[in-house]
């Protein structure tokens, strides 16, 4: 199968297509602009965030606007994009430099592709193909939620605040790797308890990481 195919949608306009697939390993330039998904991963988040507001809205008309943005931050969070972009298997489509191949199946990488492929649709067919693509891979994912979920950076915050404690503290340990490919280490604390960290491809990711390993490790003493 071709990726239009796989993604269904036939561009009009095949060089966003091309540009959504180009890992910044190996971006050209076009008119001083480097030509690779970062820009179109941008616009595809937002539309993203959208659609799925959208979506939501829709699908629990009782619910309040706490409940719903819980449900969409677990909808648009890193793990929940990379799955989507595994189950269409956009990894082989990507062109991706030699020296990063090994990190081609990665969920940074799947995450920023499939956001990019959001944008480079909104771009070629609108809101309204944008839309039916995002339905038709997250609709399954938000039915899936019997009730509204607790990210771990959440569930820290309230574990804290019902013992007394301050709010927890996140700070940045290390930034490693090159602009394209960055790793960051998060710490996290609660002020007279213990800390802990994690390492992920972007500081949200790692701040959630952390948080769920403090907590795991808070809650084991109780």
């Amino acid at each position: 199968m071709t990726i239009e195919e796989i993604i269904g949608h036939t561009f009009r306009d095949k060089r966003l297509l091309t540009e959504a697939l180009t890992h910044p390993s190996c971006a050209e330039s076009k008119d001083g602009v480097a030509f690779n998904y970062q820009r179109l991963e941008f616009l595809g988040d937002a539309v993203l965030g959208v659609a799925v507001a959208e979506l939501l809205f829709r699908m629990y008309p009782a619910e309040n606007e706490g409940s719903l943005a819980k449900r969409q931050a677990a909808l648009v969070c890193s793990d929940s994009i990379a799955e989507v972009g595994r189950k269409l298997g956009i990894s082989q489509y990507m062109r991706v430099a030699a020296s990063e191949q090994a990190s081609r199946d990665s969920n940074s990488n799947l995450e920023d592709v499939c956001e990019a492929l959001i944008g480079a649709i909104y771009m070629d067919g609108g809101f309204d193909a944008a839309r039916e693509f995002i339905l038709t891979h997250w609709q399954q994912l938000a039915k899936g939620m019997s009730q509204p979920p607790k990210d771990a950076k959440t569930s820290l915050q309230e574990w804290a605040q019902g013992r007394g404690f301050k709010l927890p503290h996140y700070r940045v340990l290390e930034t490693v790797g090159p602009a394209h490919a960055p790793e960051f280490t998060i710490e996290v604390s609660v002020e007279g308890k213990k800390n802990a960290s994690a390492k992920a491809s972007s500081k949200r990711q790692a701040e959630q990481l952390a948080a769920r390993s403090l907590l795991d490790i808070l809650t084991s003493e109780e």
